[in-house]
């Protein structure tokens, strides 16, 4: 898996998956995650949920019905990490040692603080009025979701870039005091996914109540297709795809030619009866196979659960070594000697060397590779992302004596007497490495 690139999206245990869930990112991500290129991660984020839900009942009730959702659409828990977030113990402590490191200059900025602020000040309240803890280090737990993990790309919207950027920060601050030890995370934003809109013709969305349930009854799901908004024009009458709710639904899950027959019919000027249904039976056809899988798992909450668990095992394979070694860092180690070896052995360790990564006034992306003392080892040439250099590091980490021979054009020259610090150096990190997963 060494050089594939980690993928994590977090999917929020607070409501009833609907169709535009399905096509803004349900469908989209499953495929996804079958590029042999990618290592994909798919966390139940209830502990994001617990900030904006505050009846215990739906929690669980939210995380059966997303977790069997995307069961059915076709994600293979063989293939990916699929967990639930509050199975994952290192997140919350990671939460706390990034809290320590992170700005609250940072954390006044962010999107969904600054909104809940500036309505209350808008309506002569006290900017904090009704404003949980929870809501304002939001940045933070998401930031730990990600940095837990190490995740190259996390697929989100535009309106969740600002948390990315801000958990590039934390990662940033981190590998600055304590040495390298997060990958700076990427946004992925895909431009080809759509955005559906609701019954009423504004966006898909729970807080407006138009949403069409991704699994409703075949019966339910005709009703409320019958029920979006369209205009007067009778049977007859051209009509317009631009701006039409039912044609924008009906061309997120037909082909080009289906969608091209149906342009053809507006011109026509089929009858918006008639038109609702080519649509209810276009979604059908897709979505009933998954129906059936769906209700089959909601009928099994227990093999739901086995499912989870055993994705949080795989995690925590992960996670639990990788926490250990961020206490190490930070200074939160056994006093007695004789723990799991020497505390003073470990420390020796942690001050051996360590990498420093950074991006340069020319856009491009670096690292240094250096000693105990602060003394340059090994300096990178640009990398055009930070993915890159990552990978490069990743590879000097586990594998010294190699990568020194293929990276060598991506290295600024070392005489030889350079080139056997640096490998010593090199074969001492990745010998506390391995110690540090034992």
């Amino acid at each position: 898996m060494a050089n594939k690139i980690r993928f994590l999206t977090g999917i929020t245990t607070s409501g009833t998956p609907h169709l535009g869930n399905y096509v803004g990112s349900v469908r989209h991500s499953v495929r996804f995650s079958l590029r042999p290129d990618v290592e994909s991660y798919y966390f139940l984020a209830d502990y994001h949920a617990l900030i904006k839900v505050d009846q215990p009942e739906r929690i669980p009730r939210s995380t059966l019905e997303i977790a069997a959702s995307w069961l059915a659409c076709g994600l293979d828990p063989e293939r990916v990490t699929f967990y639930r977030q509050s199975d994952i113990v290192e997140i919350p402590e990671l939460t706390w040692l990034l809290t320590c490191v992170t700005g609250k200059g940072m954390l006044n900025r962010a999107h969904a603080y600054k909104a809940a602020s500036d309505k209350n000040t808008a309506r002569g309240d006290d900017p904090d009025a009704d404003v949980s803890a929870g809501l304002f280090m939001y940045p933070v737990l998401m930031g730990a979701d990600i940095l837990l993990f190490n995740a190259h790309k996390v697929p989100v919207g535009r309106d969740q870039v600002q948390h990315i950027e801000m958990a590039r920060d934390m990662a940033q601050r981190f590998n600055h005091l304590y040495g390298e030890h997060f990958t700076l995370p990427e946004a992925e934003i895909d431009e080809a996914v759509a955005t559906l809109p609701g019954l009423d013709g504004r966006k898909m969305s729970k807080s407006y109540d138009n949403t069409i349930p991704l699994f409703a009854p075949r019966g339910q799901l005709q009703k409320l297709i019958a029920g979006i908004v369209t205009d007067s024009r009778a049977p007859g009458e051209p009509k317009e795809t631009e701006g039409s709710a039912l044609f924008q639904i009906y061309q997120a899950f037909a082909d080009a030619g289906e969608t091209e027959a149906l342009r053809k019919s507006y011109a026509k000027g089929i009858g918006w009866g008639d038109a609702k249904q080519v649509l209810f039976e276009r979604i059908d056809r897709e979505v009933a196979p998954l129906r059936e899988r769906y209700e089959a798992l909601m009928a099994h909450p227990a093999e739901i659960e086995r499912i989870l668990l055993a994705g949080a095992d795989k995690a925590r394979a992960l996670s639990r070594p990788f926490m250990t070694r961020l206490r190490e860092a930070v200074g939160l180690r056994r006093l007695d000697a004789s723990a799991s070896g020497s505390s003073t052995a470990k420390t020796t360790r942690q001050q051996r060397a360590s990498f420093k990564q950074y991006k340069d006034s020319d856009g491009m992306f670096y690292f240094k590779f250096l000693d105990a003392d602060g003394n340059q080892l090994l300096q990178s040439r640009g990398f055009e992302s930070p993915r890159d250099a990552g990978q490069a590091i990743a590879r000097l980490r586990q594998q010294p004596g190699s990568a020194l021979t293929e990276l060598a054009a991506k290295l600024e020259t070392l005489d030889a007497e350079g080139m056997r610090l640096a490998t010593g150096a090199l074969e001492a990190l990745a010998a506390d490495t391995t110690a540090g997963d034992k």
